[in-house]
């Protein structure tokens, strides 16, 4: 029963969805707006989650999942790490007595999210000093809400404003906002205290009497996405360069000749599904194997889409990937291309190790990583695979990575 993890705004006769597909863009759409500017909470959940023994996700919006759910959990965490790839983050600090100011924050991270910003939200009465340090250092931008509870601001927004004034970057531009019933001192005051401290602000504070209405939502969408497309448009931001591009589809021999020239590490994949007697174990050369990430640590592989451990690397399936050293990899490769009908067991006769989760892991192997799939996309005769590293090691520090030739990139 995950509440509002895995939500959607949707109402169906049937119990559970029939396929990811027919509900994936409501799901994106309630996560983007309530889960996306909390990402880093969201992912740390998401580890939890992953450890429960799951038939069926019920939330509390929308169809449950059966079938996919590993899968949805997959999608989570890889909307979530979109969020992370933004050039430029806004922390967004508040606290909320009556829903009311967490309504608009909610408004204003949509907007935010929307101009491609990321939001870093943090409720600052269950947030600890250090996260709230972190944020207010990490950020490009800032926003601080409150109500105003009997003429002041609570006192977790007391202590992040003081935290904000002994920590911020005074050329970052910030916005106030709140709710109140009454007067709204606690807007002003805040405000007040961020200009005498030298901050600029973006606008004029915002000021919602009880609850913000549909207009006054979409009003705080717009605000949301203006200080977003301030912060971005900062000219003492490093900037990524989006230059599209690339070599085009040709089947032409010299171009096929150049894309022979383009090699990865040689490696072995293996991996173990079940436990026992009835465990299924298989292993497979690899050579289209490259870094694909930083954070989290990632890797991208190809593999045939004839190939017999093809349909064991769904997206949740680990396996162990080893890289193989140079000068040693001539047996191995020989066997594990060996004809299945020579040889069905292809690890036999080898000496294993195990990773943490059991996945085979080869003595003789220069490196090896646990990985998880968390991407699968149809790219021709093959399936693309990103895959996210768990756990590895360095087995032999003297060794020099396995590296394949070929004259072409063509199959044959």
């Amino acid at each position: 029963m995950s509440s509002k993890f895995f939500s959607a705004h949707l109402c169906s006769e049937g119990f559970a969805e029939a396929t990811r597909s027919e509900t994936e863009e409501d799901r994106r759409h309630f996560h983007d707006c309530l889960m996306a500017p909390m990402a880093r909470q969201v992912e740390m959940v998401l580890d939890r989650i992953e450890t429960l023994p799951i038939r069926t996700i019920a939330p509390g919006h929308g169809p449950a999942v059966e079938q996919s759910w590993r899968s949805l959990v997959a999608d989570y965490r890889r909307w979530g790490r979109q969020q992370d790839q933004a050039t430029a983050t806004v922390a967004l600090l508040y606290a909320s007595a009556y829903g009311n100011t967490a309504a608009i924050a909610d408004a204003l991270a949509r907007g935010l999210s929307g101009s491609g910003v990321r939001v870093e939200s943090l409720n600052c009465e269950f947030a600890s000093s250090e996260q709230l340090v972190a944020a207010i250092r990490g950020c490009d931008g800032l926003l601080i809400g409150s109500p105003t509870l009997g003429g002041h601001a609570p006192t977790p927004i007391v202590s992040a404003l003081g935290t904000v004034l002994a920590e911020a970057d005074r050329s970052r531009p910030v916005g106030v906002f709140g709710s109140f019933g009454w007067s709204g001192e606690a807007i002003d005051l805040i405000a007040g205290k961020l200009r005498d401290g030298g901050f600029r602000l973006a606008f004029d504070p915002i000021r919602v009497k009880f609850s913000p209405d549909p207009a006054m939502l979409a009003e705080l969408e717009e605000r949301g996405a203006t200080l977003g497309r301030l912060v971005l448009a900062a000219p003492a931001r490093s900037r990524r360069s989006a230059t599209g591009g690339g070599l085009h589809e040709s089947r032409s021999l010299p171009a096929q000749r150049a894309l022979g020239r383009v090699v990865g590490s040689l490696c072995v994949l293996g991996l173990r599904r079940g436990a026992a007697e009835q465990a299924i174990e298989g292993a497979m050369v690899a050579s289209w194997v490259s870094q694909a990430g930083f954070s989290p640590p990632a890797i991208s592989l190809s593999v045939g889409r004839d190939q017999p451990l093809a349909d064991l690397l769904e997206v949740g399936d680990l396996f162990a990937l080893n890289v193989l050293a140079a000068g040693r990899e001539g047996r191995l490769v020989k066997t594990l291309l060996r004809p299945l009908q020579a040889a069905p067991d292809r690890l036999a006769g080898l000496e294993l190790l195990e990773s943490p989760s059991g996945q085979p892991v080869l003595r003789e192997a220069l490196a090896w990583l646990e990985a998880r799939v968390s991407q699968r996309v149809a790219c021709g005769d093959h399936w693309l695979l990103v895959a996210e590293v768990l756990a590895g090691a360095v087995l032999d520090t003297d060794g020099t990575t396995a590296v394949p030739q070929r004259r072409s990139g063509t199959p044959v």
